[in-house]
């Protein structure tokens, strides 16, 4: 089976708020990550506005630890988003190494569609004009640009997707479709993703005769 290889920008290893980065001890480590998917489930139950105590609490943590963290709650949002980013484009490089290239690229559209399903809950702050959000839109497109143009690229050369796509097209037409709403909403977006990507599938480069 043919692989791909997917190389990833280098991570912000700083706090998510985009704070310079410094040496992190292994407890706090483990605090913030506790915080973070706390926050990140909440958030989704509940919205951006849940109180802090509630996503604390969820976390094992005292109210002391989070502010510590994360002094503002646009801090704490954008962190939570910043790591969601940094999982969906980190999944580029374990399905590259797992699956064939169209099949790999296939994967991680449907996984990036997961991401803006679960981005949707944070859109109301992420657009809110606090300048703590100022910065997202570029790192968005900074961590999934790269990964997704080495997935296109490696899929184009085992013939399996057309050559004429550009990364950054494919991630605004998916976050396009993906606004869909109502009981059925999700499903709807899945069937129209992959009917996207059977359309990056037509006009793939028939592999030369005699040769892969």
């Amino acid at each position: 089976m043919t692989k791909g290889r997917v190389t990833e920008p280098r991570q912000d290893n700083g706090l998510a708020s985009g704070r310079e980065a410094r040496p992190v001890r292994a407890d706090a480590r483990r605090n913030e990550d506790a915080l973070l998917e706390a926050a990140k489930r909440i958030f989704a139950r509940s919205g951006v506005d849940a109180p802090v105590r509630e996503i604390a609490a969820e976390a094992g943590v005292g109210l002391g630890t989070l502010y510590r963290r994360f002094p503002k709650r646009s801090d704490l949002v954008a962190a939570v988003f910043r790591r969601e980013v940094d999982a969906c484009a980190a999944d580029a490089a374990t399905l590259a190494a797992e699956q064939a290239p169209g099949e790999a690229l296939a994967s991680w559209l449907m996984r990036y569609t997961q991401f803006i399903a679960t981005k949707q809950g944070l859109a109301a702050a992420l657009h809110s004009g606090d300048p703590a959000f100022d910065e997202l839109p570029a790192y968005f497109r900074a961590r999934f640009e790269p990964v997704l143009k080495s997935l296109l690229e490696a899929a184009a050369a085992a013939h399996a997707v057309r050559d004429d796509i550009a990364a950054y097209d494919l991630l605004r037409a998916i976050g396009n479709l993906s606004v869909a709403t109502g009981p059925d909403g999700e499903d709807h977006v899945k069937r129209m993703v992959a009917l996207l990507i059977d359309g990056l599938r037509y006009g793939a480069t028939p592999p030369a005769k005699g040769g892969g």
